[in-house]
C-alpha cells in the first residue's frame, strides 16, 4: 500500500510539513479539497500542470493509508 512514498514527502521548512507532492509546494490536501469541491483529476492536471494523474493517485494511497491508523475513542 506504499506506493505513494516515492511521490510524496513532508519537508517541516515546507507548508509548515504537510504531506507534499515532492518537488513542489502542493499538499496532499489541497489534492483532496480538489476533488472534495467538484473538480476532476483532468480539471486539476490542466490547472496545475507540475502534476501528473500518478500524483493524485498518490496523494489519495497517502490518504487512505493515514486514515487506516487513526485510532477511535468511544466516548
Amino acid at each position: 500500500m506504499e506506493q505513494f512514498s516515492s511521490y510524496i514527502a513532508i519537508d517541516p521548512n515546507i507548508r509548515f510539513g504537510k504531506p507534499c507532492i515532492k518537488g513542489t509546494r502542493i499538499a496532499v490536501v489541497d489534492i483532496l479539497q480538489w476533488l472534495a469541491s467538484g473538480m476532476t483529476n483532468a480539471e486539476i492536471l490542466e490547472d496545475y500542470p507540475l502534476l501528473k494523474e500518478e500524483h493524485i493517485r498518490a496523494a489519495l494511497a497517502f490518504a487512505a493509508n493515514r486514515e487506516a491508523f487513526i485510532r477511535i475513542v468511544a466516548a
